[in-house]
């Protein structure tokens, strides 16, 4: 495609003040070009998609009444805003996005001045609209604060906690619901489902607009009528809520309609105080496959727009980490009918969707409510069940309160598997597993295991499960090294690692994901090189055996140096006063941008090359 020839009026939009230069019915085809030119670009790098199309005319609207970047946006997640980066000044740089040195993932500060607050987790956009909202009007400004949040977003808790301090400080923001039935996985819960039913029937419109039009003629009638509007709102209208939350609410509204956004957001952009504009949109509008499908199409390899399916991955012998986890998952359910399974939302991410057709009376989907899911599991362990939390590394962040307090501190028997640990490539640092090895090695009562290899992370999900008290099971994303999986539901012994090469002088203590390349650097440097397993505890016979016999140790993990599994070495040969010299390999003190994790692992010199080259630096 020409820019230039088949993007008449796109071309010409490097700002959005070159939006707010169009006039109102010229918008309707700059959404449209823009719909045809994400599709193109998408197509070519991969990416997010669907909800990105589904808020294409949101954001030229949202441009075109807001002086951006005075007044701000903010994205909830960030998925939804490639239409946003477009518009914005990133047009010819979208066929980068997610690589090395390219744009972004998600809406960055660094990156626009237009990307008000970085994100990439759910549910923060309106706390940090409403923090901005409260410093500007302190400093006497007038600027717009705008919270685009998703239905799937907004069942996280935080999002309520934002809306219920916004009420009470009378704050000037605007939160829109971009409401598409539709988040990552389908969406759940009770308010899901209060939506669905009232947008999926038209008795509040029909009642709201007939009986207005028959009152108005009898103004003691609709006098009567407007006194008693709450309580017919509180029986049909999703916005009761926020209205008791103390905000004006307005809609639903028909989000495809640019005419309507654009005069709806003109009548309330000057209004005070909080509010809270509802918004229907379809996720992977205009695009049919996406549309058919928006859950395959929310995030896209590299695709052909002209075929109506995206192209199939080539076939593989070796299964990846979640899928060994799904597969082990149903396995142990089959034999333990107090398995439970639980998820924040991410069925298909992590390797659920068997688990939850075959048992679904033992599935639980949360909906984004990580801090919920965590002490869900403790409620659960207090009746005798046996709660797997399957959790990106990145999430558990979350609830790490819950993790310390609910369920550590007491003790419960409630098994961890956390997926995407260590670098997880083109969604970038804010999804990254960077710092679970530290946040978790801290806490009393947990076992802490990062898994070499395939059959490895099944025999510690085995372990973890069977022992009784909190415990962790780390594995990264996508493939291992090709180690064939044992279908038996074997165990470990716990904090004890091995010996996978023996040699001489220096011995490398390797932990998860590192064992590999660590063995490989081991082989040429003729070191030992020891899959230590368990983070925690830790294997002190191991450790003391090798320094006996070792003049040096390396210690290599996919995680920050600090605090992680190589700290628990340094402090346990302090505790033995054993003094010999000691490098920890790890991740660096900096947050690692996005590119492909081959080449992120080459660039933090995690892989063989980069590990061989520090230790013979280091005993240079």
């Amino acid at each position: 495609m020409n820019l230039t020839k088949d993007y008449p009026l796109l071309k010409d939009i490097d700002l959005p003040t070159d939006v707010r230069k169009l006039s109102k019915s010229q918008l309707p085809e700059l959404a449209k070009e823009l719909r045809e030119y994400l599709t193109h670009t998408v197509s070519l790098s991969g990416g997010h998609f669907s909800a990105g199309l589904g808020t294409v005319e949101l954001t030229v609207a949202l441009h075109y009444i807001f002086d951006t970047p005075s007044d701000q946006l903010v994205w909830d997640v960030g998925h939804q805003a490639y239409p946003h980066k477009i518009l914005t000044g990133r047009k010819e740089r979208m066929p980068t996005i997610r690589t090395y040195g390219g744009v972004s993932a998600f809406p960055k500060r660094a990156e626009s001045e237009y990307d008000a607050f970085g994100v990439g987790h759910s549910s923060t956009s309106i706390s940090a609209a409403l923090g901005m909202a409260i410093a500007s009007q302190l400093r006497g400004e007038d600027k717009k604060m705008v919270a685009i949040i998703g239905d799937g977003s907004i069942t996280g808790g935080m999002a309520y906690e934002a809306m219920n301090h916004a009420g009470d400080v009378n704050a000037n923001l605007l939160v829109i619901l971009n409401d598409n039935d539709m988040s990552i996985s389908p969406n759940v819960g009770a308010m899901n489902n209060y939506l669905t039913k009232v947008l999926s029937s038209k008795l509040y419109s029909s009642v709201r607009e007939e009986s207005k039009k028959v009152l108005s003629s009898m103004p003691s009638m609709w006098e009567l009528a407007r006194k008693t509007e709450e309580h017919v709102k509180g029986m049909i209208v999703p916005g009761t809520l926020f209205e008791e939350l103390g905000f004006n609410y307005i809609g639903p509204i028909d989000g495809h309609d640019l005419e309507m956004l654009v005069s709806t957001l003109e009548n309330i952009k000057d209004l005070t105080g909080p509010v809270f504009l509802h918004v229907v949109t379809k996720k992977g509008k205009g695009y049919a496959p996406a549309e058919k499908d928006p859950l395959a199409y929310h995030g896209v390899p590299a695709f052909d727009p002209s075929k109506d399916s995206l192209p199939k991955a080539a076939p593989s012998p070796h299964p990846t980490y979640t899928q060994v986890f799904g597969r082990w998952l149903c396995d142990m359910a089959e034999q333990d009918e107090r398995l439970l399974g639980i998820t924040p939302a991410m069925r298909e991410g992590s390797g659920l969707v068997e688990f939850s057709q075959r048992f679904p009376k033992r599935y639980f989907d949360v909906a984004i409510a990580e801090q919920h899911a965590v002490t869900l599991a403790a409620g659960q362990a207090c009746q005798g069940a046996k709660p797997v939390v399957a959790i990106y590394s990145t999430f558990l962040q979350r609830a790490y309160d819950q993790l310390i307090h609910d369920v550590a501190l007491q003790n419960l028997d409630v098994l961890f598997a956390l997926d995407r640990a260590g670098l997880v490539g083109p969604d970038g640092p804010t999804h990254a597993g960077s710092f679970d090895h530290s946040f978790l090695r801290c806490i009393p009562n947990m076992v802490v295991m990062a898994a070499a290899d395939e059959n490895e992370c099944r025999q510690m999900l085995s372990t973890g499960y069977h022992y009784e008290g909190p415990a962790s099971v780390r594995y990264p994303r996508g493939k291992g090294p090709g180690v064939a999986v044992n279908c038996e539901l074997s165990t470990l012994e716990i904090g004890k690692g091995e010996i996978r090469h023996q040699g001489g002088r220096i011995a490398i203590l390797a932990w998860g994901s590192m064992v590999s390349p660590a063995l490989e650097a081991g082989k040429q440097l003729g070191a030992t090189v020891a899959n230590m397993r368990f983070v925690k505890p830790i294997d002190e016979a191991l450790i003391l055996e090798l320094a006996k016999t070792h003049d040096a140790f390396i210690t290599v993990e996919e995680n920050v140096i600090a605090g992680g599994a190589g700290s628990a070495v340094n402090e346990f040969l302090h505790r033995q006063r054993i003094l010999m010299p000691v490098l920890n390999i790890g991740l660096p003190d900096e947050y690692i941008e996005q590119g492909s994790r081959e080449e992120l692992l080459s660039l933090c010199k995690l892989d063989a090359v980069g590990i061989t080259a520090q230790i013979e630096n280091f005993c240079a």
